[in-house]
């Protein structure tokens, strides 16, 4: 299983929300691009970047930090990037800069037309998004509910030709409580595309119970708060994820 850590964007700082307020944020860097190579130096695969102001703004807003990042370890390992991506042109623009991936949310809720066109546009690039609480999907940073129900909204986007689904529990992100295994599981069942977790994931027994359902589906999982406040030593975590899965 593939362990992702995140590096979460505010003001060019590196922070972390809970449950997505960005009025309840902990700096944990101010130098994103240091973060990065401390990840890649803990043997991390792939790196998970949102770009916070741009979920508000709906275009992107911290480039010198992004640029940063990819300059940092691109060349080494795929980053992968979602928050405020609203059009084809900004698509390009990460994609030609030396991004791997890009993780479209509450955009391809609202205009599935414009989701459609990116998969056909950049096949094998396009990871969906979706934030869901108790199975109803959530849009604008998790401020609305929807009553879209998540099963159907993956598999009429995995028709799209989605390379992946991020599914996070919005409950739980950036709580520390514990990953969601039942929910994500669910889903994983329902689509065909790998699943990659987010929200939750606390600690070693996470990790543990996500390799034992790897099977499903679950491609990989996504670690925020867990690392950054050391409930989870990322190399310890990667370790036990590749012995479990060999």
């Amino acid at each position: 299983m593939l362990l992702i850590p995140a590096i979460d964007l505010q003001d060019g700082h590196c922070v972390r929300l809970r449950q997505g307020d960005l009025n309840n944020a902990t700096v944990f860097s101010e130098d994103p691009a240091a973060m990065a190579l401390q990840w890649l130096d803990q043997g991390a695969r792939r790196l998970h970047l949102v770009d916070l102001n741009g979920a508000v703004a709906g275009k992107p807003k911290n480039g010198a930090a992004i640029k940063a990042i990819v300059k940092a370890v691109a060349d080494d390992i795929p980053v992968q990037i979602g928050g405020g991506i609203r059009d084809l042109t900004t698509i390009e623009h990460y994609l030609d800069a030396g991004l791997s991936y890009v993780i479209i949310g509450t955009a391809a809720i609202k205009d599935p037309g414009f989701l459609r066109d990116a998969c056909s546009a950049f096949p094998g690039n396009i990871i969906v998004g979706l934030d869901a609480r108790d199975g109803k999907i959530a849009t604008d940073g998790w401020s609305k509910l929807t009553r879209h129900d998540v099963f159907d909204i993956a598999r009429k986007f995995e028709d799209y030709g989605c390379e992946a689904i991020v599914y996070t529990d919005i409950g739980r992100d950036g709580m520390l409580s514990g990953v969601n295994i039942e929910a994500t599981v669910n889903l994983a069942r329902h689509v065909s595309i790998p699943i990659i977790a987010s929200g939750g994931v606390t600690d070693l027994e996470d990790i543990k119970a996500l390799c034992a359902v790897e099977d499903e589906g679950i491609e990989g999982a996504i670690l925020g708060r867990s690392l950054y406040e050391g409930t989870l030593d990322f190399t310890q975590a990667q370790d036990l994820a590749d012995e479990m899965g060999s």
